[in-house]
């Protein structure tokens, strides 16, 4: 499995804390079955995102490391007015593998009215948007269009493998599973933050969505679809078009 969402990196965000915890958590990903992870710590108003930082954090953590692992690099991307400038100066700065996926995580309070236009803009700029955790978030738990609406202009939405077991509430898991249903689920990842309260484990639910929505599925979102999104690569198994889809507009 693929886990293209993590904050395995010490001290960059309010992901693991120390060295020990950064390696707790991977190890306990690799038992797991993930053989890559990607690092995102966060880029907002709260967390400087600080590439040479999180190379060096990068190299430290793998010299610790006696699990078989791979570490790639990626960001927890906000949309600021200056992070948006930047992304599209300058887009493998925040990129997943220096590549074309852009994770993008929404505040819990706003939505701004321009998003839709931001995707657009980085979409032209050869930049994917992938919407983290929709299903976490309330605002967009409201938004069920837009979310529509972004899909089909191309970004992607990614689903926390802990919300489709209940973990965070059944608003959350319930957000999920529409989700799924509608097939505008495209990756599942961890969203891991430490080794005890949100650990890098994909397993139960990776068995929930082969269980429910069958095995391929489950192949394509824990597996081939997020190994594509780290090279880079259109996804091979895209989702199969929901009945009755609108047209989209961005808003």
């Amino acid at each position: 499995m693929v886990d293209i969402h993590s904050h395995i990196l010490h001290g960059m965000d309010d992901g693991a804390k120390t060295l020990e915890i950064s390696v707790a958590m991977l190890e306990m990903a690799a038992a797991d079955g993930i053989t890559d992870i990607v690092a995102s710590p966060h880029a907002n108003n709260d967390y400087t995102f600080d590439p040479d930082l999180i190379e060096a954090r990068i190299r430290e953590l793998a010299a610790a490391l006696t699990v078989p692992i791979r570490i790639h690099r990626g960001c927890d991307f906000h949309l600021t007015f200056d992070n948006i400038e930047d992304a599209l100066r300058r887009p493998d700065r925040y990129t997943i593998n220096h590549r074309r996926y852009l994770l993008v995580e929404f505040s819990d309070l706003l939505i701004p009215k321009t998003s839709g236009e931001v995707f657009e803009r980085m979409l032209a700029a050869g930049i994917v948007p992938v919407v983290t955790h929709p299903e976490r978030n309330a605002l967009l738990r409201r938004k069920w269009e837009t979310l529509e609406n972004w899909a089909d202009a191309g970004c992607l939405m990614q689903v926390t493998a802990g919300a489709l077991l209940g973990r965070w509430g059944r608003s959350a898991q319930e957000f999920a599973e529409k989700l799924m249903d509608a097939n505008l689920a495209h990756v599942i990842a961890s969203d891991a933050h430490d080794a005890e309260h949100r650990p890098p484990v994909l397993t139960p639910a990776y068995e929930r969505v082969a269980k429910k929505w069958g095995q391929s599925r489950a192949e394509a979102l824990f597996g081939a679809n997020p190994a594509a999104i780290l090279a880079g690569q259109p996804l091979p198994q895209p989702a199969p078009e929901p009945a009755q889809r609108k047209w989209y507009r961005f808003w």
